[in-house]
């Protein structure tokens, strides 16, 4: 009962600065609405994003409306409006924001291009990078600058889809591979070398599309993948995330998968509706700042042992990263401290693609999961330039710094 009261009090709190774009936000807070539509984020006042009539029969990839943007000093930045599919193989529509430093590429053969997957760890619309390079606030810009000072292209795609869902696998590794399809219609060369890489959240999307490009988009030259501190397995992260300081970001996931996987609705009480509603519209801080509540997705669940009904159970392992062995190069760096995202997780990754041929190399690095992440993003953009560069690797290795 207390339990009850302390998210009744929370959800009272944080509604007081949550947009919610319902004609009663009070009325589903008290009663929570059945629809799982109600629980998609807030759509942005911009007609762009809405995909024109008709959409759905074109091939994945395909560019269905574009407009300029400015991003950076420098370059010409485009943002592309394309279909992708959806966790269930149903079309969607996406956008990536393509950027291209406009000096001439000086290498050999087409300029190349880099998919940047930032950690958007977000619910929200407003969250995504589509809308925050524009404006200038985008968290990771830093790291876009580095890869374009290197004058490689870039494509920042909205990679959570337009459900903004959060932690789904597929959906990110599909509007990845999409994004760059969809940067051959803006100046990127189709045959330009491809490298995909991302941290964290945007781990998710790297490692997806890396494992997923081989029958999905065979017709990418991915020359090689490197990301890090990825969530891989969220059996590993029940443990390390769930009813801890990490529970904000949990939830927040589990709200994600939601929205691809509207039968886990079902399995969620009224309190777990409510902060559903609640977190719909929220950015990665705000998320970050709830788990400080110590959320435990079992006392926000209508069923018992949640983590092991059979829906659950589904969700979890259709989303594990590692069971579809990439054939592109693929660099992963790993904190020997993270406690949020442990190393168990990036392990097995290596282990089951390694046991499929593929070539992977592993960095654990000292330090948690911030750390982790200025400390080997250096050594994944080198690796990925050596790549880019048309250097070979192969083989698998486990370096323990």
């Amino acid at each position: 009962m207390r339990r009850t009261f302390v998210l009744a009090g929370a959800a009272a709190l944080m509604l007081a600065f949550t947009p919610m774009a319902t004609a009663d936000p009070l009325g589903d807070i008290i009663a929570p609405p059945a629809d799982p539509s109600a629980y998609l984020p807030t759509p942005l006042e911009d007609p762009w994003f809405a995909p024109p009539a008709g959409y759905e029969t074109s091939e994945p990839g395909t560019a269905l409306r574009t407009r300029s943007v400015a991003v950076q000093p420098g370059t010409t930045s485009t943002q592309v409006l394309f279909r992708s599919t959806d966790s269930k193989n149903n079309p969607i529509a996406a956008t990536t924001t393509v950027i291209v430093p406009d000096g001439p590429w000086t290498g050999d053969g087409p300029r190349p291009v880099v998919a940047y997957n930032e950690a958007t760890d977000s619910l929200g619309n407003a969250c995504a990078p589509s809308h925050t390079l524009p404006r200038g606030t985008n968290k990771e810009l830093d790291r876009i600058q580095e890869l374009l000072a290197r004058n490689y292209a870039v494509a920042v795609t909205d990679y959570q889809g337009p459900r903004q869902a959060y932690s789904a696998g597929l959906v990110a590794g599909h509007t990845v591979l999409d994004g760059l399809r969809a940067s051959h219609s803006v100046g990127v060369d189709a045959d330009a070398p491809v490298a995909i890489t991302g941290y964290s959240g945007g781990a998710i999307a790297s490692g997806w599309a890396a494992q997923l490009a081989p029958k999905y988009a065979p017709e990418l030259d991915i020359v090689g993948v490197a990301f890090g501190g990825p969530p891989t397995d969220y059996k590993i992260l029940q443990r390390s995330l769930n009813g801890g300081i990490g529970s904000g970001l949990f939830t927040a996931a589990t709200i994600g998968l939601s929205r691809e996987y509207p039968e886990m609705r079902t399995l969620a009480n009224d309190n777990g509706k409510r902060l559903a509603l609640i977190q719909k519209d929220q950015c990665v801080d705000v998320l970050s700042y709830s788990g400080l509540l110590l959320f435990d997705q079992q006392n926000l669940s209508n069923v018992p042992d949640v983590f092991n009904h059979p829906i659950t159970r589904t969700v979890i392992e259709e989303n594990r990263m590692g069971q579809i062995a990439p054939e592109a190069p693929t660099y992963i760096y790993q904190g020997l401290q993270d406690d949020l995202i442990p190393k168990e997780g990036a392990e097995a990754v290596q282990d089951q693609w390694c046991a499929a041929d593929a070539s992977v190399h592993l960095e654990e690095i000292p330090g948690d999961h911030s750390a982790a992440e200025g400390a080997g993003r250096p050594g994944a953009f080198e690796w990925i330039s050596q790549r880019l560069a048309g250097v070979p690797t192969g083989g698998c290795e486990r370096v323990v710094r």
